[in-house]
């Protein structure tokens, strides 16, 4: 098995709705792979007609009168990124072969591991810097960055016409995979979210996902995960259908941006080395399953089983971490996610939100509960959303308009659902409160309806910055920009550019702040000790055994991973080794002096 090797060991994953929408557009051209996120059909349809304009090409438009309009959309908006990228980097590679400023310049921004990057150094320093020369050899080794989708299992809302249900191929995830499917894209869909069995099936109707007679993809599917037994259980339930995983993407729990998905104390150190140690396992017991159901669908059997990465994303904020990460551990690829929020020609995002990310302070970065999904969500205060959302609070008048409708999951008031960030759940669900005013105490009250208020409708505030940033007129009600920085934010604060950011990457310079940044591992962890710390402090029912349980094998986990980190810090050449340990010490001390509750006697 032989791994194609990208130019780059970095990629940017999928931000928000808005904020990679156009990433392929601004980068792939260099080789740089990102992520665009498939949920919002309308901002691409939008996307779709400003870069049609842009760039003098054709558009249509497509309504929402249109038939299974949704798919069309994103199938239509993917072929205009397609069409986009292949273009700029025809372009890109004329200009290298032409220039040798501009070929020094990009050799600049590659690792200095780069077998491309060694073969063009050879032709400069032989000085056969023949126009021919040099195209051939573009032309043999460089390709773009891959344009990689994204699609978020759980949003997945059943459609309706008139009141009655549509299919289940006419629900939201499902409409994206389409769309995908039927793109011109080569490239990646990531699921993220945690399973889901019926989108999963649903891959099967598509044979761009099994593969050709020479044992090819034309379309491969990635796995956001946060544990091996995560990425076991779903690697064998596609494989069962003749579907390969071809990536396994691992990310942190809680450093990370958007949802955050907390692990039950496992740290990222211990699971990379979980994948580490059982990639060849997971590659063999997952190819079984896939030869037996290819053969019983009359599929080509490939003779050796399929390429698989193992790649990682979530608080990487340094050369020496990411160097660490790929060298350690072995991962194919490094994701860099929130410090390219302060790089315009990497993303989209609004000048106000660009300058609350740069003056970012960790005390400004939180969890939050914001997100209808009923998942913790990264955010920052003072965002244009929250003021809008507290200002409709303190007028009597919580929640949103809801127009997109893609978060209306709730089930509670009916089989069409409902967001819990609307006006109309939010007045249900304050009536409700006040009618139990006089029930409860005065903090108790305050708290709950907190609680029902805090929601933000994401569907408009994490796509409204590309309409910003894009001059495009945006309708409706104010709703202002949500922003979803992990917090390692907090260490970068100034726009940079993206020559700047990858000599960052790559080691050849800094764009950090100067504060105390640290380690990414250990950042983590604070992290999780203090998720758990809040889970026992803000309980707010019964303790009960199962409950008790789970933090006592949360915290035990814990104290594994620090242990990890004491042995794999010690044997490890860093700079920052006795500051690490120091830390973990610490960090040690005041997990094992946490107590956990105890039942209440009967």
């Amino acid at each position: 098995m032989t791994l194609s090797r990208s130019l780059h060991t970095f990629h940017i994953p999928v931000m928000g709705l808005a904020y990679t929408i156009d990433s392929p557009i601004r980068v792939a051209q260099y080789g740089i792979s990102s992520v665009i996120s498939i949920i919002d059909d309308e901002l691409m349809e939008k996307m779709n007609a400003f870069y049609s304009k842009k760039f003098n090409l054709p558009y249509r438009e497509i309504s929402k009168k249109a038939e299974d309009y949704r798919a069309k959309r994103i199938t239509s908006y993917l072929n205009l990124v397609d069409s986009i990228v292949k273009n700029k980097f025809a372009k890109f590679k004329a200009e290298l072969s032409e220039s040798k400023e501009t070929l020094e310049k990009f050799l600049a921004t590659l690792p200095n591991t780069s077998s491309f990057k060694e073969g063009l150094s050879g032709f400069l320093n032989e000085g056969t810097l023949l126009k021919d020369n040099i195209k051939n050899y573009l032309e043999t080794h460089l390709k773009p960055g891959d344009i990689d989708v994204n699609i978020m299992t759980k949003v997945d809302k059943d459609n309706f016409v008139k009141g009655d249900p549509l299919p289940v191929e006419f629900n939201d995830a499902h409409a994206s995979l389409r769309g995908f499917a039927e793109s011109d894209l080569n490239s990646s869909v990531v699921l993220s979210a945690g399973m889901n069995p019926r989108l999963y099936s649903y891959f099967e109707n598509f044979k761009d996902f099994f593969p050709n007679s020479q044992g090819q993809l034309t379309k491969k599917i990635i796995l956001k995960v946060s544990d091996y037994r995560s990425a076991t259980i779903q690697g064998r339930f596609l494989a069962k259908k003749g579907l390969w995983v071809s990536e396994y993407r691992i990310e942190s729990g809680l450093n990370c941006g958007g949802h955050a998905f907390a692990t039950e104390g496992f740290l990222l150190g211990p699971i990379l080395e979980e994948f580490k140690n059982k990639k060849e396992a997971l590659i063999q017991d997952t190819h079984e399953v896939l030869v037996k159901a290819l053969d019983q669908k009359g599929i080509d059997v490939p003779q050796q089983p399929l390429d698989l990465k193992i790649t990682v994303q979530g608080g990487v904020g340094t050369a020496s971490e990411h160097e660490f990460l790929l060298e350690n551990y072995q991962v194919d690829s490094v994701g860099w996610g929130t410090p390219f929020l302060l790089v315009p020609e990497a993303t989209s995002v609004d000048k106000q939100t660009r300058d609350l990310l740069a003056k970012a302070q960790e005390k400004d970065l939180y969890l939050s509960g914001i997100s209808p999904l009923g998942v913790p969500f990264n955010t920052i205060k003072g965002t244009t959303n929250e003021f809008f959302k507290q200002k409709r609070i303190n007028d009597n008048k919580a929640g949103s308009s809801c127009p997109k409708k893609f978060l209306a999951l709730s089930k509670e008031f009916g089989p069409e659902g409902i967001c819990t960030a609307s006006k109309k759940y939010q007045d249900v669900k304050l009536q409700e409160l006040e009618s139990k005013k006089f029930e409860v105490s005065q903090n108790m009250y305050e708290n709950a309806k907190a609680k029902i208020t805090e929601k933000a409708c994401l569907c408009v505030g994490l796509a409204n910055a590309s309409y910003l940033e894009n001059n495009i007129p945006i309708k409706g009600q104010e709703q202002g920009v949500v922003i979803c920085p992990g917090p390692n934010m907090a260490y970068f604060d100034k726009e940079v550019s993206l020559f700047n950011m990858m000599q960052h990457i790559y080691g050849k310079a800094s764009v950090l702040a100067n504060v105390n940044r640290p380690n990414m591992f250990v950042k983590e962890l604070k992290m999780y000790m203090a998720y758990l710390q809040n889970e026992i402090t803000t309980v707010s029912e019964d303790i009960t055994s199962k409950q008790i349980k789970k933090w006592e094998a949360f915290k035990n986990n814990l104290l594994e991973g620090i242990t990890y980190y004491q042995e794999l810090f010690v044997s490890s050449i860093s700079n920052e080794n006795k500051q690490i340990q120091e830390e973990l010490g610490i960090y040690k001390q005041e997990l094992t002096a946490l107590m956990i509750p105890e039942m209440e006697p009967v």
